[in-house]
């Protein structure tokens, strides 16, 4: 049987990557948490958020919110998530361009407290 490119996704099944709606959930249960509603913390269920460095399956502890102004309006956010190892690399790819527009610590993060 003869696999067609692009058929399948590049994550493993079930996996959290960037922009799935999953991720989304994730930071918005986090967001809602710390207003005051929704959970104090995600539950031992939820998978753990994994950094969108390209290889990199770490833990991520920061979530760099970004838009493309020549594709998304001004109140679009786009978000990858980071590990500290990659922070960094994936903040200074996002501001060469100028589409980085915030970073804060990711929802759930093992060794940040939010």
């Amino acid at each position: 049987m003869q696999r067609i490119a692009g058929r399948l996704p590049p994550w493993p099944p079930g996996d959290l990557f960037p922009g799935s709606a999953a991720v989304r959930r994730r930071l918005a249960a986090v967001s809602d948490s710390s207003a005051g509603a929704g959970k104090d913390s995600p539950s031992a269920d939820d998978p753990p958020l994994i950094c969108s460095a390209k290889g990199c399956r770490a833990v991520a502890v920061w979530a760099l919110h970004w838009n493309n102004p020549r594709l998304h309006t001004a109140d679009r956010r786009k978000t990858w998530l980071a590990c500290a190892d990659h922070r960094r690399s994936l903040g200074d790819f996002l501001g060469a361009r100028g589409f980085l527009r915030e970073v804060t610590p990711a929802g759930g993060s093992p060794t940040l407290d939010t």
